[in-house]
């Protein structure tokens, strides 16, 4: 299982930035796919989730209303459109798979990950 993150970079608060995540090694289509970050000295939280089918999402609070997922089966791309971003949104950002629908998503349900991208909002 590869994943690769990309699309992160410094930005002043206010701006936005769209990650992106390619996957390989297992069928994209058949998974449900998740963003998390990771600031310095935190856990890893989960940020937002999509469906396989892309018409179903869900958002961590802090990032309703300014983050968006969205995913290309036929890529098998899964992106993260972030406006509006605030210092407090620094992090590590990930992508990840999974086949059940996670009802609370937690970084211990997932087994592998890949480098992440960096994300640093300046005030």
């Amino acid at each position: 299982v590869q994943l690769m993150e990309s699309g992160g970079g410094l930005v002043q608060a206010g701006g936005s930035l769209r990650l992106s995540c390619t996957v390989s090694g297992y069928t994209f289509s058949s998974r449900h796919m998740y963003w998390f970050r990771q600031a310095p000295g935190k856990e890893r939280e989960f940020v937002a989730q999509i469906l396989t089918t892309g018409g179903d999402t869900k958002y961590a609070d802090f990032a309703k209303g300014r983050f968006t997922i969205s995913r290309d089966n036929t890529m098998n791309m899964v992106y993260l459109q972030m406006n509006g971003l605030k210092p407090d949104d620094t992090a590590v950002y990930y992508c990840n798979g999974h086949t059940l629908y996670l009802a609370t998503p937690e970084s211990a349900d997932f087994r592998f990950w890949g480098q992440g991208t960096q994300v640093t909002v300046s005030s």
